[in-house]
């Protein structure tokens, strides 16, 4: 069947290769279509493509966009056992490697199968149980930018692990601080700077390899020196340790906690680029917002002037500046330096 790109949806199937005005193979007969494939065929300016027969959900299906019961119950379990392991290293000073491996294998597993980071985060996050949650989303995003900076299957897997744990020191702070409603007095801002330290303490007792420590005690460093508990600069901070950090970031912007409400998705992304001009590695802030803003492509959005479009395809020069479709037709943003985003739907 013909469609054009704009009426693409995830899971389609080509059903013939994809060349561009130029002549270039852009996508071959058969691939899975997902957020990046569509965005690249929109990239390359192909208006129509031919797609295997739709298979129409029946009653019995997920609603468009939902989550597959399994995802869900995986982070439900990760969430558990996240929860489970600061209870053990709160009484014993240390955390079991193989609850911990167990823990987040079948997390790992189910990142790479899930290809809309965006939406699976935002329908897995609640405001219960934020610490853990928190912690289990670090993990799925440090082991999703660790891929995408090219890093190798064993890399990648500390680096989510390394995340999954970062926060692991928090078991030995007070919930009364860490849920405090408003602001923190200077004594106990002082006493959650220690749970770096404290979390590296944990994760050294607990594993021989100090690069799954680390980022524990330097998720909260930055480039310029801005950063705790040792204010370290630049390369004195670890590969992983930039990448756990922009995790960390990035999920506690999108959550919702008893005294945050969550960000819009633009604007975290915005504050991470803004970030990127000194505290945080530029590299890896470009490499997780490139892989990020595909995401958002078929999503909702409302303009300073009041309009209501569809983005239809990012901006490789400018991320936040895409293509709207409108009622009356499309709107380069980059054209239009006057217009702006102003919200995001995901739904």
């Amino acid at each position: 069947m013909k469609v054009h790109v704009t009426d693409l949806r995830e899971g389609d199937r080509l059903s013939n290769d994809i060349f561009n005005p130029y002549g270039l193979n852009v996508l071959s007969e058969g691939t899975l279509l997902h957020s990046q494939e569509i965005n690249k065929l929109l990239q390359h300016q192909i208006d129509y493509v031919f797609i295997e027969q739709r298979i129409e959900a029946t009653s019995h299906a997920q609603p468009p966009g939902s989550l597959p019961e399994q995802v869900n119950k995986i982070y439900q379990e990760a969430t558990r056992q996240c929860a489970a392991l600061f209870d053990e290293a709160r009484l014993m000073g240390r955390v079991d490697t193989e609850s911990v491996e167990a823990s987040f294998a079948p997390l790992a597993a189910t990142v790479q199968q899930h290809r809309d980071v965006v939406s699976m985060l935002l329908q897995l996050n609640t405001k219960d149980d934020y610490t853990y949650q928190h912690s289990v989303q670090v993990g799925m995003l440090s082991y999703y930018l660790a891929t995408w900076m090219g890093l190798d299957e064993a890399k990648a897997l500390v680096a989510g692990k390394a995340g999954f744990l970062h926060d692991i020191g928090k078991c030995l702070i007070e919930n009364a601080i860490l849920n405090k409603p408003g602001k923190l007095t200077e004594a106990e801002f002082a006493e959650i700077k220690k749970h770096p330290q404290y979390g590296y303490n944990i994760i050294r007792e607990s594993f021989t390899d100090e690069a799954l420590a680390i980022p524990a005690l330097q998720h909260h460093e930055r480039l310029d020196g801005s950063g705790y508990p040792a204010g370290l600069r630049g390369e004195a901070i670890t590969k992983v340790s930039r990448i756990v950090a922009i995790a960390d970031i990035y999920s506690a912007m999108i959550s919702s906690r008893v005294y945050q409400k969550s960000r819009d998705l633009l604007f975290v992304l915005q504050e991470l680029h803004r970030l990127s001009f000194g505290q945080l590695d530029p590299h890896a802030v470009q490499c997780f917002i490139r892989h990020m803003i595909p995401n958002f492509i078929g999503k909702q959005v409302e303009l300073a002037s009041g309009r209501k479009g569809i983005i239809v395809m990012t901006n490789p020069n400018d991320y936040f500046r895409p293509l709207i479709q409108l009622a009356d037709g499309f709107l380069d943003l980059s054209h239009h330096p006057e217009e702006t985003i102003i919200s995001l739907r995901m739904d």
